[in-house]
């Protein structure tokens, strides 16, 4: 073996943007081993680890009652730039166990600014969600996966642009506006927005101003509590020239279904680009029953409306996962034994196959090698 290699192989698999670093960190590992020299590093600086993604909470700021901006400066690794309109895998520790949720960037990513930051609505049934609006502190050190995610903008940014949101289906959006703000670029858009009121309407301020400031942008508030929900049948009457634009639409299922219902019946859904939040269920779940988590020696019972993410996360194993809703596939494994269902289609799967933890339940008693 040659030097360079000797030097290099104790911090094989540890990522650095310069590879002579990790010739430093291999010598350095000699010296030290069995611990590398990240062990030490993370003892002076949590964020100093290249082993995981981590960040730590800057700054929680209420947007709605209900609503808080988090803003996080990530450590080594975390990429320069991504997305706007991407999401990002953030894990946090409670009573000592790791939960893990996908939440929008709402920042737009630059050299110049260092930190991320998301938007947060507290869900009545979101663990994760409520801790992160109301009880995480300044100076908490995070996990994090890296930005992913197809709903962002082309380039070129298309002329005519129709956006379609409700709820906290604005957060991916509001960093694509921010996004174009800051290159300059002045796309015709037609904004539609659903809330119940005003005081529910997360940025209403920030682009209430976009509004005012440029003549490019229409914005339409749709405060459900007074005009009731947004009905897709009304899309000649907000926007005539929908059909020539190209759409994005983030919010509640219904809404969703609904846009993509509509555009079906025109022929047009090329033009509709979708984000949802929470996966399609239907009434197709399993039966219900044991899933086994070999390797971890842990196992629960549960319905067939439920995950084998969502339960391997509460039994406090560190499952793969990343959009949550079956797109991506990092949360396929094998199935190690049993039956389960795919909650979208009905579709079983058994022993053998390759599954998607995030849109699976049992169907019968099931193994994974988790």
């Amino acid at each position: 073996m040659d030097l360079l290699k000797w030097s290099k192989r104790p911090a094989a698999g540890v990522g650095a943007r310069n590879p002579g670093v990790n010739i430093l960190r291999g010598l350095v590992a000699r010296a030290t081993t069995p611990l590398l020299p990240d062990d030490y590093l993370r003892l002076a600086n949590p964020l100093w680890t290249a082993r995981e993604l981590r960040g730590k909470v800057v700054d929680v700021v209420k947007e709605t009652t209900d609503t808080a901006t988090v803003t996080i400066r990530p450590g080594w690794g975390f990429p320069a730039s991504y997305e706007p309109g991407q999401y990002v895998g953030i894990g946090l520790q409670i009573d000592g166990r790791w939960h893990w949720r996908s939440y929008s960037l709402t920042s737009i990513g630059s050299e110049r600014d260092k930190t991320i930051s998301i938007t947060v609505k507290a869900n009545p049934d979101g663990f994760l969600s409520t801790h992160l609006v109301d009880g995480v502190k300044p100076d908490t050190i995070i996990r994090l996966a890296a930005p992913k995610g197809d709903f962002h903008l082309p380039q070129p940014v298309p002329g005519q642009i129709l956006f379609v949101t409700a709820g906290s289906g604005i957060t991916p959006v509001i960093a694509m506006l921010r996004a174009l703000a800051a290159r300059g670029e002045t796309p015709d858009i037609c904004h539609i927005h659903s809330a119940p009121t005003r005081d529910d309407v997360i940025f209403l301020d920030e682009m209430e101003a976009l509004a005012d400031d440029s003549s490019a942008y229409h914005l339409n508030l749709q405060l459900t509590r007074e005009m009731g929900k947004f009905d897709a049948a009304r899309l000649d009457e907000w926007v005539p020239d929908w059909r020539e634009r190209e759409c994005w639409a983030c919010g509640p299922p219904a809404l969703l279904d609904a846009l993509e219902s509509h555009y079906e019946a025109g022929g047009l859904r090329h033009r509709l680009h979708v984000e949802r939040f929470t996966i399609a269920r239907t009434d197709h779940g399993g039966e219900g029953g044991t899933v086994h988590f070999a390797v971890s020696h842990k196992e629960a019972r549960i319905d067939g409306a439920t995950t084998l993410l969502e339960a391997g996360e509460k039994l406090g194993i560190a499952m793969p996962f990343g959009c949550r809703m079956g797109i991506c596939q990092t949360c396929v494994v094998p199935l190690a034994g049993g039956y389960v269902r795919d909650l979208r289609t009905g579709v079983e799967r058994r022993e053998g196959e390759r599954i998607q933890t995030c849109i699976s339940s049992v169907s019968g008693d099931c193994t994974l090698d988790l």
